[in-house]
């Protein structure tokens, strides 16, 4: 197996879960806090919108989604709690299926000595390679996913991973 496929694999593994876990969540369960003080699940799907295109154009400038007015100061994490409710599930949806769609452009227009180059700067501390960018896409997904996990259950949602 090549670089290119396992990185494929991880991404295309972390939105399974992801994907999974938001399916049968409705607009108004999506905007609910698990727990006091913790963001809702709208905000960690746009957060990690947001953090895949910044990762994304910090490999390549333009390789990410055009985002809606107001889109990432909502999805900021000193955001207040209430501010996703401006935007849909659908919205989030298609927003994660572009940039994903953008980022495997991106990986696929990359040789293999390009994983190799040292990240953009801003990533270094935990991604020091090309091909780590990658690789931090996928685990920074898996790892909100656990926290729309903990909404599922509060919501007595059934388990389906």
């Amino acid at each position: 197996m090549k670089a290119h496929e396992i990185i494929r694999e991880q991404l295309a593994t972390a939105r399974y879960v992801m994907s999974r876990y938001l399916e049968d969540l409705t607009d108004a369960e999506l905007h609910l806090s698990p727990v006091t003080g913790a963001h809702t699940a709208a905000w960690q799907v746009g957060h990690l919108i947001v953090s895949e295109k910044r990762m994304a154009e910090g490999i390549r400038a333009g390789a990410g989604v055009d985002l809606p007015a107001g889109f990432e100061g909502a999805h900021a994490k000193d955001a207040p709690a209430d501010t996703t409710g401006a935007f849909s599930k659908a919205q989030y949806a298609e927003l994660m299926k572009i940039q994903r769609e953008r980022t495997i452009v991106l990986l696929d227009s990359l040789s293999e000595s390009d994983l190799s180059r040292p990240a953009p700067e801003f990533m270094r501390a935990y991604a020091p390679h090309v091909g780590s960018v990658f690789g931090s896409i996928a685990g920074h997904e898996l790892m909100h996913s656990g926290q729309v996990a903990v909404l599922r259950r509060s919501l007595g949602k059934p388990v389906v991973i």
